[in-house]
This record gives structure tokens, C-alpha cells and sequence, in this order.
């Protein structure tokens, strides 16, 4: 790689093998005991560990490090009750009959249904948008035509905002939030309240708060495949 197009590696931290090995094993520890949490408190959480939550999801790779995603951070409660409002709406739609049995019969041991008080009650929820195109800069325009100058095609814009979305998630357990993905379908009423441009569509709504009291998680959802069920060594 030609010298103006590169930096130096600067901020790489090797390891001896048996802090490597400890190190992963920690990790798994941890990342373990990561829940998809339906039961969520109302205490309240700062913006600012958000905010570093965010950041750390930016930092994913991406198809030509376009960084094709928005995270819409919600906090304000007419707007959770407005999005839990629509959401409930398609979710009833949903679980009435368009998902079809084979779905439906899928999701009977997470015990889920239309009802989501979740979507008021978490502190804060991350709507999170994937943009088929976005802008050389983050310099403001003014006009559709200096929009237009300075639009671009984003490549693997499902692939990136998937990994990042995984970044954020982990972001968000090891600061000791827990989180639920949540995607009613079809989820565009999202573009209009939190006022985003048709080009971008929401890829999930993330719930993010403290446990409530007595939560519980469904049984089905502890159960993971083993290594060798999920992995090949060749």
C-alpha cells in the first residue's frame, strides 16, 4: 500500500498465547451471560454511556469504510409512546395471521406476542438505520442538488450495519446495560418519526435499560449450540 494512502499500525497490542487464551476465555465468560431482556426497569441512564456505546459501534469495518449506518438515540417519552404505538399496530397485524403458523409455531417458546410496554418503558431505545448511499463528508447541505453532488453508493450496507449493530451490543453488555433487537415488520413508520430520509431503512430498534426486578428470560433462549455443531477446523 502506497505511503500517502496508509498510516502507521500504531495502537496493535500483541500478547504472550497464554494471555491470548486467558484473555478469549474471559471474554466468553462474559459475553455469555448476555441476555435478550423483554423485562426492562425505568431507571434512568446517562446519555454520555450511550453516547460511548455509540462511538464503539462506529468503529466496525465496513464496505469501503463508507460507514453506511444512523443510530437514532430515543429517550424522550412521547416518542417511545408513539413508537410503541406503531409497532404494536404492525406487530398485531403480525401475530393475526401474516407471519403464517411455520413462524408463529417458532416463536411460541420465547412466548412472545403483540404487546410491547417494553418500547415505553426502557430508558432509552437506538433506532438504527442502514443508508443504501450517503455523503462524501459529514458537511451540511444545503440544497437537493448539492446533495446529489455529493451522494455516493454504499457497498455490503446489510453486512456492515449487521456488525456494527453486534458492536453496539457488546458495547452495551460490558458497560451493564441488557438489550433487546427488536424489528416489528414492516418497520418504515421509524423514517417518519425520527425524521430520516426514505434512502435509509431501519434496520432494528434496540432496547436498552437496566433488568426490571424479577426479570426472567425464556428457557428456550439458553439453549446454544455447541462448538462443534456451529464450527469446522480444517
Amino acid at each position: 500500500m502506497s505511503a500517502q494512502l496508509s498510516t502507521p499500525l500504531s495502537d496493535y497490542q500483541e500478547y504472550p498465547p497464554e494471555e491470548m487464551a486467558r484473555r478469549a476465555e474471559h471474554f466468553y465468560q462474559q459475553i455469555k451471560r448476555r441476555h435478550s431482556i423483554r423485562d426492562f426497569s425505568g431507571r434512568a441512564v446517562e446519555r454520555r454511556i450511550i453516547e460511548s456505546c455509540i462511538r464503539s459501534a462506529a468503529t466496525a469495518p465496513s464496505g469501503a469504510n463508507h460507514q453506511p449506518w444512523h443510530f437514532v438515540a430515543i429517550s424522550d417519552p412521547a416518542v417511545k409512546k408513539e413508537i410503541r404505538e406503531k409497532a404494536e399496530y404492525e406487530e398485531q397485524q403480525f401475530y393475526g395471521g401474516r407471519a403464517g403458523e411455520e413462524w408463529l409455531d417458532a416463536l411460541k417458546p420465547l412466548g412472545t406476542n403483540e404487546q410491547k410496554p417494553f418500547l415505553e418503558t426502557a430508558p432509552w431505545l437506538i433506532a438504527i438505520f442502514a443508508q443504501t448511499v450517503g455523503t462524501v463528508d459529514s458537511t451540511p447541505v444545503e440544497s437537493t442538488i448539492e446533495r446529489e453532488l455529493k451522494t455516493r453508493k454504499n457497498y455490503y450496507v446489510r453486512e456492515s450495519v449487521g456488525i456494527a449493530t453486534g458492536f453496539l451490543i457488546d458495547a452495551l453488555h460490558h458497560a451493564g446495560l441488557v438489550t433487546l433487537t427488536h424489528t416489528p415488520k414492516p418497520m418504515l413508520f421509524l423514517n417518519d418519526i425520527c425524521q430520516r430520509d426514505k434512502s435509509e431503512r431501519p434496520y432494528i430498534l434496540m432496547v436498552v435499560g437496566y433488568p426490571a426486578e424479577g426479570a426472567t428470560i425464556p428457557i428456550h433462549a439458553t439453549k446454544k449450540k455447541p462448538l462443534e455443531d456451529i464450527s469446522t477446523f480444517i
